[in-house]
């Protein structure tokens, strides 16, 4: 009879505990949201953290207020939220490098990507495109990888390309592909992509993993796109072939756009977040406005946890590798 008495107890405590965490998502949110930003407000980061809170707070009844901590590469913010109490009233907005890359590039880095946080879903998916110059004389016959490639290898070590900086999403891209191609090329680091842009539109260098600011130019015939870093095809660009098309499987860089809670924040919170995230982004006025930062895409937190684990393992041996160190 005590056996059963006790057996009875723990089932009364669960269904208890149950009903209150079911209680909790029913109610939440009860007061404002903040959404933490790693980075300046403007920038890809902020744009999607505001178009997506602000569907969060008309649809749930509570702001969702952005706060910019830019900085680190967004480890200012990402460290706040994950030493943040675990109640479902602070959020993190960020950038695929301050999840994937931080922690293999910084040695002062005071939070764990994978164990301090608990992911909802990526929003915005941004391939680089791979370009060159075609008014440049070095660069005016090279119209593919393959062309690249072979450019590379006749002259080792001699043609340099350009990225936003040491570490930087564009430059891991561009070893990536030397590291699969076999070629040996000169890194030109500059402060921001769009600087990287100019140089190469100054004819400074000859290639760059450019964001999707390249497209008008490739469009206007300033830029030719040699393919795009991603595992599909480029809307905008639907006649240029993705690297693993080129001849590189298996080649998939993007800079995307997630969300991210406090890894001990409820189930059913985080199940009612992911949800109404995921039906945001799908909405056809909200994808519209988030289509300005790249490609719309959301995931399950199952998969976005994979991609994750993914991501890091694949972009740490290519740090490793090419012996890349932060600025």
């Amino acid at each position: 009879m005590q056996r059963i008495a006790r057996l009875l107890a723990v089932i009364a405590g669960l269904c208890a505990l149950v009903l209150a965490t079911e209680a909790l998502a029913q109610k939440y949110p009860s007061r404002p949201v903040k959404v933490m930003v790693g980075f300046s407000a403007g920038g890809p980061v902020d744009v999607v953290a505001r178009i997506v809170g602000d569907r969060l707070g008309n649809k749930l009844g509570q702001p969702f207020v952005v706060e910019n901590r830019a900085g680190a590469n967004g480890m200012i913010a990402a460290e706040g939220v994950a030493r943040a109490d675990a109640d479902g009233y602070t959020m993190l907005a960020c950038n695929s490098s301050t999840i994937t890359l931080n922690k293999t590039l910084f040695k002062e880095i005071r939070y764990d990507p994978q164990v301090d946080f608990a992911p909802l879903t990526t929003v915005v998916s941004a391939p680089l495109v791979l370009v060159v110059n075609p008014e440049n004389p070095r660069t005016a016959n090279i119209k593919s990888v393959a062309d690249l490639v072979a450019a590379a290898k006749a002259a080792p070590g001699a043609l340099a390309y350009g990225s936003g900086g040491n570490g930087n999403l564009a430059h891991l891209a561009m070893e990536l592909l030397s590291q699969k191609a076999g070629i040996k090329l000169i890194h030109v680091p500059y402060r921001g992509g769009s600087a990287a842009e100019v140089g190469i539109l100054a004819q400074e260098v000859l290639a760059v993993f450019d964001p999707l600011s390249a497209v008008p130019l490739v469009k206007a015939g300033k830029l030719r796109a040699l393919a795009v870093s991603s595992a599909g095809r480029l809307p905008a660009l639907p006649d240029v072939p993705t690297v693993a098309e080129a001849g590189y499987p298996g080649f998939d860089i993007s800079f995307w756009v997630g969300f991210f809670m406090p890894k001990a924040v409820p189930a059913p919170i985080l199940e009612t977040l992911h949800r109404e995230i995921v039906a945001a982004a799908k909405d056809p006025a909200v994808e519209e406005k988030l289509g300005s930062q790249g490609v719309v895409s959301v995931l399950s937190q199952t998969d976005y946890a994979a991609k994750i684990a993914k991501e890091t393992k694949e972009l740490a041996e290519v740090v490793t590798a090419a012996n890349i160190k932060a600025e």
